[in-house]
């Protein structure tokens, strides 16, 4: 019964349309070209050199798509086992009718062929959106995006902050900004002037969020601008600062996001612990991992400082996820956000998504998001959370509290697009 019944579930949330509240596309070229553009996804360059294959093989300057393509091919052996290896059998079967249950050396030129000529068609995009039900796709657009050329309101803007954080030490940043602004900023004043401009872009353009991806140890407390109005001005006349001091310019600038996030009515998505260049012979994005340091406590400060901000937040472990349930348990504010990174596997996924659907209020919870780079993996990523939301709603709310079927598609259907909507706007 329990089989059959998920099965029922898996099938109602199969059929919804999407809205996916984060990703990283390029609306300008949405969807894949090659089977290089799917494939040279990080999460098989990294496994694959995981496995054995040299950064050198994966990443060749000027290497022709097809010939990285089969370099790739001679390392899925190894990969086999990953539920990754299953999206791009699951993306090779459902646009390019590959039946096979193996991509290899004797049918992978084959399977590249049909591909470019299937992703050649002028409506390719439009196929793919489609065919994986998906009506809207937020972006992570750099903060000097002129966020113009392609159609907002599928293409949802979302504003990125990271470089302004954490690198306006770097002169190119520093340009950036007052090209995107047309503002001479030289202190802290027309720093955070140049901060409204941004947003005022933004919004402009329909945006429906900040978002930023932080460190374990990045501490956001409040800094007044006459705190920070000297390490400004002397950053912005082009002298080097103290790691300390970039530290405080990198709180005063975060601050501020949180202050615009409240003035235009903006949720403001918190990636948090993630570590950079942890391996640096890594492939290109396979070097970042995640610390257990990481706590929530840190941000304490800035939950109860803004109660009329919402912070969807996303962490990256187990452990995380339990203190990000506590909070989202107390503070009205923080929202559980999506299943992140090394935590986007179904064993991972079933442990939070019990946790998350035990204890939080429902309108509290956005269940999923591709993180994509092209469209293809929405449909994979989003079938695999599906499935794993169908178990859960059939085993631990139809059979062990005895919910109507309709009852607990309704839930389903609730974290996976009416939170999206609600919390985000529509």
């Amino acid at each position: 019964m329990s089989e059959q019944l998920s099965k029922r579930i898996f099938t109602e949330l199969e059929s919804l349309v999407l809205i996916d509240p984060h990703t990283h596309i390029n609306p300008h070229s949405a969807a894949s070209t090659t089977l290089a553009d799917i494939m040279g996804y990080h999460y098989y360059t990294e496994l694959a050199h995981s496995a054995g294959l040299p950064r050198e093989v994966i990443e060749e300057p000027g290497i022709d798509p097809k010939e990285k393509v089969g370099r790739l091919v001679t390392q899925l052996g190894d990969l086999d086992n990953t539920i990754q290896l299953s999206w791009l059998l699951d993306i090779c079967s459902e646009f390019f009718g590959f039946e096979e249950e193996a991509i290899t050396a004797s049918n992978w030129e084959k399977l590249y062929d049909t591909a470019a000529e299937k992703m050649a068609q002028p409506d390719w995009e439009q196929q793919v959106l489609k065919q994986s039900g998906l009506e809207q796709v937020f972006l992570t657009n750099d903060f000097d995006d002129p966020l113009e050329g392609f159609d907002t309101n599928l293409y949802i803007p979302c504003l990125r902050t990271d470089d302004l954080v954490f690198h306006l030490a770097k002169s190119e940043t520093r340009e950036r900004l007052a090209k995107a602004t047309k503002l001479d900023v030289g202190c802290a004043k027309t720093l955070r002037d140049a901060v409204g401009k941004l947003f005022d872009h933004f919004t402009s353009k329909g945006a429906r969020a900040c978002a930023i991806s932080l460190p374990p140890d990045f501490n956001p407390i409040a800094v007044t601008a006459d705190q920070v109005d000297p390490i400004v001005r002397s950053l912005f006349a082009g002298d080097e600062i103290t790691d300390d001091e970039s530290k405080i310019v990198s709180q005063f600038v975060f601050w501020t996001l949180a202050e615009y996030c409240a003035e235009h009515h903006l949720p403001f998505d918190l990636m948090i612990g993630v570590n950079r260049r942890v391996y640096e012979a890594g492939v290109y994005q396979g070097q970042d991992l995640y610390d257990k340091r990481t706590s929530l406590i840190l941000y304490k400060e800035l939950f109860n400082a803004f109660p009329k901000v919402t912070f969807p937040v996303s962490v990256l472990t187990s452990t995380s996820n339990q203190e990000l349930v506590s909070y989202s348990w107390i503070f009205p504010n923080v929202v559980i956000n999506g299943h992140w990174w090394y935590s986007n596997t179904p064993a991972f996924i079933t442990f939070d998504c019990k946790s998350r659907l035990e204890a939080v209020p429902k309108t509290k919870q956005i269940g999923y998001y591709s993180d994509m780079y092209k469209l293809e993996f929405a449909l994979p990523k989003f079938r695999m959370y599906r499935r794993v939301l169908a178990n859960v709603l059939a085993s631990d709310f139809v059979i062990a509290r005895n919910w109507s079927e309709q009852r607990a598609i309704e839930l389903g259907k609730l974290v996976l697009r009416g939170n999206v909507e609600t919390i985000f706007g529509n």
